[in-house]
């Protein structure tokens, strides 16, 4: 089973916030050892295991692992509820994680100005920038599940970005570090040498702080999250259990 699962679409904010899942976790406390997935006329939540594996909700109806459960009318309006709530969540989520790109593009190119970028340099930056930032949007606008954003997907995207753009930065201080050398400035070169050799090291904690933005709106989802974890409560499967779809924590 896979703990410390960001709670159902919070997941895309982690292709823009460098971040682990247990820190945006601890913002509403609550997290699932699910996947979810919204579908045109229901919402699938699956796991690999323990069982149940595959929890499907439908207008109030419930499936756990293939069969039917029957409900009382209570129950049966807690997960419609339960449903209607979550996808009116999933597209806050989503203006959510596209504001995370714009403050991480923002955030870039503030750091990029304070590094005497040659001035070619700068526009393909910019370019390559607005480029991810619209595939990434792109991808975020069109996802219903957090598979998307699961393990080797997540990663290659992140792979792909700092593909695009770190090589670029390093090679123009490079340059900058080849000329201070051939003026005599030795240690300006290495200074420089050392800032293109560990880019990626040096920007990730100053860019880790400028997402810290994030957070209040993040934190606004939270009452929405707790909504839903308590409108599962008491609803069981054929073998008596519980949903426990979400674990919120103190």
């Amino acid at each position: 089973m896979r703990f410390c699962r960001l709670p159902l679409f919070l997941l895309p904010l982690l292709a823009v916030l460098p971040l682990h899942a247990q820190d945006l976790a601890t913002t509403c406390h609550a997290t699932s050892s699910y996947d979810v997935t919204l579908r045109s006329g229901s919402v699938l939540f699956d796991r690999s295991a323990p069982t149940p594996t595959r929890v499907e909700l439908s207008q109030g109806a419930l499936r756990v692992d293939g069969a039917a459960v029957p409900l009382n009318a209570e129950d049966q309006d807690r997960l419609s509820l339960f449903e209607r709530d979550l996808r009116a969540l999933a597209p806050q989520v989503r203006t959510v994680a596209q504001h995370g790109v714009d403050i991480a593009v923002r955030g870039l190119r503030e750091e990029a100005a304070g590094m005497g970028l040659d001035a070619d340099t700068r526009v393909q930056l910019d370019q390559r920038l607005a480029a991810n930032a619209a595939s990434l949007k792109r991808r975020i606008a069109a996802s219903n599940s957090t598979h998307d954003w699961q393990g080797g997907a997540m990663d290659q995207t992140i792979n792909q970005i700092e593909s695009d753009l770190l090589p670029l930065i390093a090679g123009d201080l490079g340059q900058q570090a080849l000329n201070a050398a051939m003026g005599g400035d030795l240690q300006t070169a290495g200074d420089l040498r050392d800032r293109a050799a560990n880019l990626a090291t040096q920007l990730e904690p100053r860019m880790r702080q400028r997402m810290q933005a994030l957070r209040p709106q993040i934190a606004a989802l939270c009452p929405a999250i707790r909504q839903l974890a308590t409108l599962q409560q008491g609803v069981r499967d054929n073998r008596g259990r519980p949903l426990d779809l979400l674990q919120i924590g103190q």
